[in-house]
């Protein structure tokens, strides 16, 4: 017997579930989608300001390790507490606080004059940003109907990756020389801050999810929300498919303690794991590769431009996730897609030939496209609402600590064991990481969100 409460929660999502894709769905795939833009451009930035700030300031591993990490480190910070505050103030209000801060800080390290200033800044910003992945796959799965949940999440992922090798070339540009009285890369913080704000005004426009607001007694508000969805989606595509009741979620508290009872243990095991060892593999290169470039000798320029030809794949490799999602088990999607990061990150860091360099990153960011679509997707979807969030920010609050700590580690392997052997030890990390996804991921591929957070496996 299910209670009048879990039966309200339950028509809210099959109405959702029953909409067919329409224009009001791809404006929020685009706006939603812009953001991750911001993360990736914040990962972006760490490698590239590594090896610029090297020289400007003097900086020692030491020095270069903080500049990488410091944006890590308020990732990790800002995953939790902006990830567990979504779950408990509103996925849309955490959308607005995380951007505006992130332009603020960002703004605030364009003038920093100095190292320790310019470290704190970028802390500030990562806290800021910490959440946004998690957000926007929390979001995003909470509107998307379960057909084409997948595929429709992957395209709002490659809107944001569409300007990363735009930026990887620009910044080529602008780090070699001053503009307009101030070094090239102040500018590319500045760019970063006036991007977010546009982002921030198209935010304010976004509904909250009426399943959030279901979980947290709002039932009207949701009413209100779903009702102005369906009247979109009508005029847009005509009448709407009849409803078809979807199973209730399990009713759970959204306390933390949650995520390690029941079945949800086992996913929560699972995904802590996996997100420990996902970040020597995606970030590892994103972040490292300006400078495992300089280290086989190439200056600055060189080593901006060969990255930014191989974060062409970014893209290119996100929209080839797109008819994939629905085609494979997302679980199957991720441990494929890791053994191929695995072994073109061992090509990249032993190639010395310029067309090598280029051609092993340019699949492996492909390859990891797959990958981060797929996870991303994933994680949302494992989890039931009251808890989301918090279940998939949490831990990939600890992808951002082991993304801080990398650089520690790998900057002074790279001039002691060199790249080919960082990437090895990489690559044996990726394959315990796959057995974790294998044995203790259960499937989702075309399931309601309901029906997965109530199944075993």
């Amino acid at each position: 017997m299910t209670s009048p409460a879990t039966d309200r929660n339950t028509l809210i999502a099959s109405r959702l579930d029953r909409l067919p894709i329409s224009r009001w769905h791809w404006v929020l795939i685009s706006v939603v989608g812009l953001g991750v833009f911001f993360d990736l451009y914040e990962i972006f930035l760490g490698g590239v300001l590594g090896a610029v700030l090297t020289d400007e300031w003097g900086l020692g591993a030491t020095g270069k390790a903080f500049v990488v990490s410091s944006g890590f480190i308020g990732m990790f910070i800002g995953a939790i507490f902006l990830g567990v505050a979504a779950d408990r103030y509103g996925r849309r209000r955490m959308f607005l606080i995380n951007l505006g801060v992130y332009a603020v800080f960002s703004l605030a390290a364009a003038a920093a004059p100095d190292v320790t200033v310019f470290v704190v800044f970028r802390l500030l910003c990562g806290l800021a940003l910490g959440a946004e992945l998690t957000l926007i796959d929390t979001y995003l799965s909470e509107f998307l109907p379960s057909a084409s949940r997948g595929r429709h999440m992957a395209y709002a992922f490659t809107i944001g990756f569409i300007g990363v090798p735009i930026v990887a070339l620009l910044g080529g540009k602008l780090v070699a020389e001053q503009h307009l009285l101030m070094a090239g890369w102040r500018w590319l913080l500045i760019f970063g801050a006036l991007g977010a704000g546009v982002v921030w005004l198209l935010r304010r426009a976004l509904p909250e999810s009426p399943r959030w607001l279901m979980t947290h007694g709002r039932a009207e508000e949701a009413e209100r929300v779903v009702s102005g969805i369906e009247d979109a989606v009508r005029r847009q595509t005509g009448d709407l498919p009849e409803v078809t009741p979807l199973p209730p979620e399990p009713e759970v508290r959204s306390s933390l303690g949650e995520m390690f009872r029941g079945q949800y243990r086992r996913r929560t095991v699972m995904l802590w794991i996996f997100q420990i060892l996902q970040t020597v593999g995606y970030y590892g290169f994103g972040s490292l590769a300006p400078i495992v470039l300089t280290a086989k000798g190439y200056d600055v320029v060189e080593s901006l431009a060969y990255a930014a030809l191989s974060f062409i794949g970014y893209p290119i490799g996100s929209a080839l996730s797109i008819p994939l999602m629905e085609r494979f088990e997302r679980k199957f999607l991720i441990i494929f897609s890791a053994i191929a990061i695995a072994v073109l990150g061992m090509v990249f860091a032993a190639a010395s030939l310029p067309w090598l360099i280029v051609a092993a990153g340019f699949l492996l960011t492909c390859a990891s496209n797959v990958f981060s679509n797929s996870f991303h997707i994933y994680q949302a979807e494992i989890f039931p609402t009251a808890m989301r969030s918090s279940a998939i920010s949490i831990p990939y609050s600890l992808s951002r600590a082991t993304s801080a700590a990398m650089p520690f580690i790998a900057i002074p392997l790279l001039d002691t064991v060199g790249p080919t052997a960082v990437f090895v030890g990489s690559a044996i990390l990726l394959g315990v990481m796959c057995v974790d996804v294998g044995v203790l991921g259960p499937r989702s591929t075309g399931r309601s969100l309901e029906t997965v957070a109530r199944a075993g496996k």
